[in-house]
């Protein structure tokens, strides 16, 4: 009999989705009743995708939705994320409050609510159902420990670093934060420039942008749920996670969940019924990737929501084309700050005996292949936090937010990564990374170091490991 039940409420984007599933699924093997809350825009996008299937064979799991109040639409696209934002905050508190209300009243279905997990940022959402019926509610960061420490001290770094230089940003248009100067005073961070923080579009200030102001908001809100869970793990973060503790009570890393749901039996899981891709996923590039040379190819994705000019997307491609190496490129039809992605002619001619263009995959899968030797990225946490536990080196790209600390840290600190030269990469340089990445001494002693990490990551989810031991904490913390 399942008397647990945790409704768990990702954000809107494909990433956050992603890691909240498998917290979810984690809960499901250990007893839970999961409700597992979309929005309306989201569950149909699910639903078309093939990720709800056979959903009503799994006892004790339910999906609901909550509308999102923005305007409808049926594009497979990341709506926008100012509006998302927006949304989160002044309009889905209401039709969450009022599920969590009707769930504890029909109690034939499941038992009463024990616990709320929530996205840290959707905290404005469920933070008031959370305190109506007092019901204990758990944050999930999905991002990295780095990234989140910066985020608690973005408003210092606006007013130390960035005010200063506005004079100097004007014909930055692009607006990267600029890589002179050091920041030496974040408590767990080290060797980190203006360049490497979160990154906003360029916002300065709170009222500059809708997305900043939200973000900087959520960050005061941190200290509102019971415990806070991250996707990472101790030994990879141990600073971060330090510094963190002392501003937020009862943190902790549960990561990586990939690798500790691959450990359970596949008779006893839930996975192979349930995937929370928003796009159809496209399995023929595992087959292409059977038929290459072991740790040959390189793997190039940008996610969900990081976006290139057409300049870029030009140079990128000439550049890994240039590189002579074998690469599996997905490619979103919208990569191109939301206009249709075409690849010029000679790329093209090229690559055709040796590139694999492809629709959404299953990253895990790829990077896990033997083939790969390499990840071109975006170095959203996700993607960054696969490849280390799996033990696939780098070449980062960051666009916004979280993604440009991440690859500081992947490059200079956990030393698994090269930088491809951010925003002004030019096709010799990309080139360049590749060959060295998949080509060299170089690249040889990043695939050790990753491999190191891989080997880490798989101890931290071990029986008594250190992410482990804090699922069992937080959950027997809280426990009702």
């Amino acid at each position: 009999m399942r008397n647990q039940h945790a409704v768990c409420v990702p954000f809107q984007a494909q990433s956050h989705i992603g890691g909240m599933l498998k917290v979810a699924k984690i809960l499901h093997h250990r007893g839970f009743f999961i409700t597992f809350v979309n929005t309306e825009f989201n569950h149909r996008r699910l639903l078309r995708s093939g990720g709800l299937t056979s959903l009503e064979d799994i006892p004790g799991w339910r999906f609901a939705s909550i509308p999102d109040g923005l305007p409808l639409t049926d594009a497979d696209a990341t709506q926008d994320i100012p509006a998302m934002c927006d949304s989160s905050r002044n309009f889905m508190s209401g039709p969450f409050t009022d599920l969590i209300a009707g769930l504890n009243k029909d109690t034939l279905e499941s038992p009463r609510v024990s616990h709320i997990v929530s996205d840290g940022f959707s905290n404005f959402v469920t933070s008031p159902a959370a305190e109506k019926f007092g019901i204990p509610l758990i944050h999930l960061f999905t991002i990295s420990a780095c990234s989140l420490l910066a985020l608690k001290h973005h408003r210092q770094f606006l007013e130390k670093c960035i005010k200063p230089m506005n004079g100097m940003r004007e014909s930055n248009k692009i607006g990267y934060y600029g890589s002179e100067g050091t920041i030496d005073w974040i408590p767990g961070m080290k060797n980190m420039r203006p360049c490497d923080m979160p990154y906003f579009f360029g916002a300065t200030n709170e009222e500059d942008d809708t997305f900043l102001h939200f973000v900087m908001d959520i960050m005061d809100q941190t200290g509102k749920a019971d415990a806070t869970m991250l996707l990472t793990f101790e030994k990879l973060e141990s600073d971060a996670l330090r510094a963190l503790s002392r501003m937020i009570p009862n943190i902790c890393g549960i990561g990586p969940l990939h690798v500790l749901l691959e450990r359970i039996p596949q008779d006893e899981s839930v996975s192979k019924h349930i995937h929370g891709n928003l796009w159809k996923e496209h399995v023929e590039c595992l087959e292409w990737l059977d038929k290459k040379e072991p740790e040959s190819v390189l793997y190039v994705n940008f996610g969900s929501v990081a976006f290139l000019t057409h300049e870029q997307l030009i140079e990128l491609a000439m550049g890994v084309a240039n590189s002579k190496h074998p690469f599996l490129w997905v490619l979103r039809s919208d990569l191109v700050n939301g206009e249709t992605a075409i690849l010029p002619s000679e790329f093209i001619e090229e690559t055709k005996d040796r590139g694999f263009l492809s629709g959404w995959c299953p990253q895990e899968k790829v990077l896990n292949h033997p083939s790969v030797g390499g990840f071109l990225t975006h170095n959203g946490w996700n993607s960054t936090f696969e490849s280390l536990s799996l033990g696939v080196p780098m070449i980062c790209w960051p666009s916004l937010m979280d993604q440009q600390t991440n690859a500081r840290y992947v490059c200079a600190e956990w030393k698994v990564g090269l930088e491809a030269g951010w925003e002004n990469a030019r096709r010799d340089k990309i080139e360049g990374v590749v060959r060295e990445l998949l080509g060299s001494e170089k690249g040889r002693e990043l695939k050790k170091r990753a491999m190191e990490w891989k080997r880490l990551a798989e101890e931290a989810v071990s029986p008594g490991g250190s992410s482990v031991k804090s699922l069992d904490e937080v959950f027997g913390r809280v426990r009702t």
